[in-house]
């Protein structure tokens, strides 16, 4: 590590000696809001046809240095307003005065509309945005849900620590009801709502803008936004010519190198972008080594002026180990390795193997097509298709002739806390006297195909109202099933969960324990009405679909029983808002929306079968906003109101008897409540002074107690009835309630800034089994607390010039004062059963961008 550290400081030294200062023009000016005369931060200023650019400050001030002589064009865009191009004598004036910008008919990009991109002080809905200059400085090691920590609702940890192993909370809700949208294709699971963002590595290289919408957000399509919508927008024709080169390293051995080149629009129309990326490392957390690589492409042709085509494809192929089962406190307090312990992996000849790991690759490829009807009406489609495939280690075991069942957890290196002993179960196998294998690793699989088709048409009728509406068609195949991966040894296993199969002998890749498909059908159309005139912009929308469910099980069932009927479920959104500009600095808006989503995969098919669920019914949710804003040339605000009420939620548990007999049940009726107060505000002082902070107040409960649960065995047959599961009142568990944030960024001089990120986590509860609240005694006693805890982040880069090349060196800290603090936890006595993650320490990066 000192060496590569040496090297790395004579890189940087021998770049920095290289540093040549070519005569420039400095090309100065302020971008204007046409409606509130005011500056407008953060629009994007571009040497036309070059790489070379900035932003407006607070003030819609901007400073280009320009190396080109005699005449030179300069764009100014902002999303939501008509561009403008400059063309200046740099022999003649440097100073483009006062730029005014105005909105349009047609603001947003084609791209923009079919992503549903909400525009400030417009779209009435609470929306953070963060571009890619934020993206580039802040994310350092971290994932896609880290990146938006600061951003009031949302609550992201790493879980047990393994690479692409974080989630996000927004309002409370998980990742299951918060949609995620890559350029308007939504991204959640079909089956069962989840993101899993290993797959989506690589996009932090080549993200544009990525927007939290929170609450109903502006989508049209009928996603699971309850939470928020994650709106993520990539790089596409506006992309400048040039590219860049960028290398990393950090702690724990992570290394990243990354290449991207873009050939920006050609004269004939043509625009292509490329990127790719790997990252590895040792990971935090012990046992959690990853390596990963990422790719995107854009390929991008304007045909005349009324249509563009652009395919792009974009994927990251990975493998990590896992952290997946989480301790008592106090194993953690006792385990030599502290808080990196993790009893998830082994040695196998003196290699490291992880046992528990996370293996996928889902490439998705899109083709849009942007259809300029006339200068009133736009056509939009995607027609895209994800094809996955990976899943998830683990280990088995076997019964020897004389109902001996080995442990993976007593075959340990040097004791309770040490890694796994493949070794020993390696000579166990060999003891086996027909070659069986009595302890073996396996892989659980979830293998899937995605097909789908969006498209939008908007028109305008009149100066004042647009029509939008479209299509939006999905077909999802899950494939589901478990494999072996490794005979440690042995030379086959007996597997007798295939009927048609029964007790058969199975070898390396070999499906074993189960196989199915699952089949889902997603049948889409919306509607949106937008009104707008002057200070007041408002809109209604409708959308509806069909959601069809099918499971096909090659295992459980003989042939001409293995499929079933597809089971339909009708839902429909409603939602409509306005937005009042009061003054140019005040406006206020408003929303309110019902929606019906069709219950989870699981929720029909009850015990992992074909077993329908007659009971199965449609989640129903609620939700309304208020909002305020505040806008002026130094300072902003925002403060927000919501109450979203959420009916029949899916709640499916199976769960083993102290038999071993495994039971189900289904609980109909859970309702919660998600309400609360959210804040957030930036202020400017100086050009180079930034501060930035949140903060947002959640009062997160269950509803009301469940009367009358069924438990049902394997076969489905009734076994008994919880008369009542007490959680009325019980708060929300598995995210922080009350988080806040606080951020600086600090220009020390023009080419050199610093900045540091507070975050403050109270009110987080452990995640909780509604099962286990059966007794009164437990009525009103809320699950355990976490208790609250305070990060800091700090970062710092450098920019200078290579020759004519621009280069800037990053480097970030997270959690810099290395503090101890639980994440994620289950509930349960604190002495005995409570389990829990604790989160990664001390984290840092380094790396270098080379821009050409």
């Amino acid at each position: 590590m000192r060496k590569t550290l040496r090297n790395y400081a004579l890189i940087a030294a021998m770049l920095l000696a290289s540093v040549v200062t070519f005569a420039q023009s400095k090309v100065t000016g302020t971008v204007i809001d046409s409606e509130t005369g005011e500056g407008l931060p953060g629009a994007s200023v571009v040497e036309k046809g070059t790489t070379n650019g900035t932003i407006t400050d607070y003030n819609g001030e901007f400073s280009l240095d320009v190396s080109a002589k005699g005449t030179t064009t300069i764009t100014i865009s902002f999303v939501g307003f008509q561009s403008v191009d400059k063309t200046i004598n740099l022999s003649e004036t440097q100073s483009l005065g006062e730029i005014t910008l105005s909105p349009g008919a047609n603001e947003l990009t084609p791209l923009e509309v079919i992503a549903s991109v909400a525009v400030d002080r417009e779209t009435p809905v609470a929306v953070s945005t963060i571009k890619r200059t934020y993206i580039e400085e802040n994310a350092s090691n971290q994932e896609f849900p880290e990146l938006l920590k600061t951003t009031p609702g949302v609550y992201a940890t790493k879980q047990g620590g393994g690479y692409g192993d974080s989630r996000i909370n927004v309002r409370g809700f998980n990742s299951v009801n918060v949609a995620v949208l890559i350029n308007g294709v939504p991204v959640n699971d079909m089956e069962n709502g989840r993101v899993y963002w290993s797959n989506w590595a690589g996009l932090t290289d080549v993200t544009t803008t990525m927007q939290v919408q929170r609450g109903l957000g502006a989508s049209k399509v009928a996603v699971p936004s309850i939470g928020g919508t994650i709106n993520i927008i990539t790089q596409t024709t506006d992309t400048e010519k040039g590219g860049s080169v960028y290398s990393g390293i950090g702690n724990n051995g992570y290394k990243k190198t990354a290449v991207s080149l873009s050939t920006g629009l050609t004269e004939k129309g043509w625009a292509v972008s490329v990127q790719g990326a790997k990252i590895e490392g040792d990971g935090w957390v012990d046992g959690t080594q990853f390596l990963g690589y990422n790719y995107f492409f854009n390929v991008s042709k304007m045909l005349g002026d009324a249509h563009t085509l652009s395919l792009t494809g974009f994927g990251a192929p990975q493998r990590h180990g896992q952290r997946q089962n989480m301790q008592s406190i106090a194993t953690f307090r006792n385990a030599p390795q502290g808080l990196k312990y993790n009893s998830d992996w082994g040695y196998l000849n003196g290699e490291v193997v992880n046992v528990e790991d996370n293996f996928y690759h889902k490439p998705q490829i899109s083709l849009n097509h942007y259809w300029t009807i006339n200068d009133k009406s736009e056509l939009s489609t995607a027609v895209y298709m994800g094809i996955g495939t990976g899943g998830g280690g683990g280990y088995a075991t076997e019964e020897d002739v004389d109902g001996f069942e080995p442990s993976f957890r007593d075959y340990r290196t040097a004791g309770a806390y040490s890694p796994y002993d493949l070794d020993a179960i390696v000579e166990l196998n060999q003891t086996s006297s027909d070659g069986r294998a009595l302890g073996y690793l396996r892989a659980s699989r979830n293998d899937h195909q995605w097909y789908g088709m969006l498209s939008t048409f908007t028109t305008e009728f009149s100066k004042k109202f647009n029509f939008l509406g479209g299509l939006d068609l999905r077909y999802y195949k899950g494939i589901h099933f478990s494999e072996v991966t490794d005979l440690l040894g042995a030379e086959y296993v007996l597997d007798n969960n295939d009927i048609n199969n029964p007790n058969r002998a199975i070898g390396v890749g070999d499906k074993r324990d189960y196989y199915n498909d699952g089949i889902v059908l997603w049948e889409g159309a919306f509607m949106q009405g937008e009104y707008s005139d002057g200070p007041l912009s408002a809109f209604v929308s409708l959308s509806g679909s069909n959601t069809s469910y099918q499971r096909i099980d090659y295992f459980q069932y003989v042939p001409g029983e293995q499929e079933t009927d597809f089971q339909n479920f009708l839902g429909y959104q409603v939602k409509g808002g306005a937005n009042y500009n009061l003054t140019r600095n005040h406006n206020v808006f408003a929303n309110i929306g019902y929606f019906e989503k069709a219950p989870d995969f699981d929720a029909v098919f009850q015990n992992f079968g074909n077993n329908i669920n007659e009971d199965a019914e449609n989640q129903k949710i609620l939700s309304y906003e208020l909002g305020y804003g505040y806008r002026s040339s130094k300072f902003s605000a925002n403060v927000n109101l919501y109450r979203t009420a959420w009916k029949d939620r899916t709640f499916t548990r199976s769960y083993s008897n102290q038999n071993g007999d495994l039971l189900y049940a289904n609980i109909l009726g859970v309702n919660a409540i998600h309400q609360g107060i959210e804040f957030d505000a930036s202020y400017q002082p100086t050009q180079a002074l930034r501060f930035a902070g949140m903060l947002s107040l959640g009062d997160w409960t269950w509803q009301n107690n469940v009367d009358g649960v069924t438990v049902f065995d394997e076969a489905q047959n009734p076994l008994t009835t919880i008369p009542t599961l007490y959680i009325s009142g019980l708060k929300v568990g598995d995210a922080a309630q009350t988080t806040a944030s606080l951020s600086m960024d600090y220009d020390i001089v023009e080419d050199f800034a610093v900045g540091f990120v507070y975050n403050y986590y109270a009110n987080l509860y452990a995640n909780y089994d509604p099962l286990s609240r059966t007794t009164e005694s437990v009525q009103g006693v809320d699950a355990y607390e976490v208790p609250s805890y305070n990060l800091v982040d700090v970062k710092a880069n450098y920019s200078f010039k290579i020759g004519d090349l621009d280069a800037t060196v990053y480097g970030n800290v997270q959690n810099l004062f290395d503090v101890e603090y639980i994440s994620d936890a289950q509930d349960g006595d604190p002495a005995t059963s409570l389990a829990v993650y604790y989160g990664v320490g001390r984290t840092w990066t380094s790396g270098i961008k080379v821009k050409f």
